[in-house]
């Protein structure tokens, strides 16, 4: 991800803006709660450094609680969180395998667990660039990244 915005360095604030509101402003989800919602995108997209980066940063904000860190990446149906992040949880997992497998069920569900119009906004655009980054970064055949890496990357 890093080799593509360093491509378009005009492009590469206004993301680490967009980022930093997602997961660590003010808002009624704990940036503990955000990161895991992050992690679990991660894991489910099979990015190692992305699913570590997220899961250390989650367990910081959690006061150090890896085990439920590592609870939620492994089965987020039975981790010990609230209903609420269970079913924003399951919301991102849809919005992982692509913007068609959301059902309007699933954005009931949140509600239905108190999760505000917010809580599932910013739930989704969490999960939505993290698919759509992975996606994107797998989807180049491995030469042309690397080709598109050291070009952005080069001096001058």
């Amino acid at each position: 991800m890093r080799a593509l915005l360093a491509f378009r360095p005009d492009i590469g604030p206004p993301l680490g803006a967009l980022t930093d509101v997602l997961l660590h402003a003010p808002n009624s989800l704990t940036p503990g709660e955000r990161e895991l919602i992050a992690a679990h995108v991660s894991n489910l997209n099979d990015c190692a450094f992305c699913r570590q980066s997220h899961a250390a940063i989650a367990g910081c904000h959690l006061g150090g609680d890896e085990a439920l860190v590592a609870a939620v990446i492994a089965d987020p149906d039975r981790a010990a969180v609230s209903a609420k992040l269970r079913a924003l949880l399951a919301l991102a997992t849809r919005v992982q395998m692509g913007g068609r497998a959301v059902r309007s069920e699933d954005v009931a569900r949140a509600r239905a667990e108190g999760a505000t119009d917010l809580e599932i906004h910013d739930t989704v655009l969490i999960a939505a660039p993290s698919a759509c980054s992975i996606g994107t970064s797998t989807a180049w055949p491995r030469g042309r990244l690397r080709i598109l890496t050291r070009t952005a990357s080069a001096p001058g």
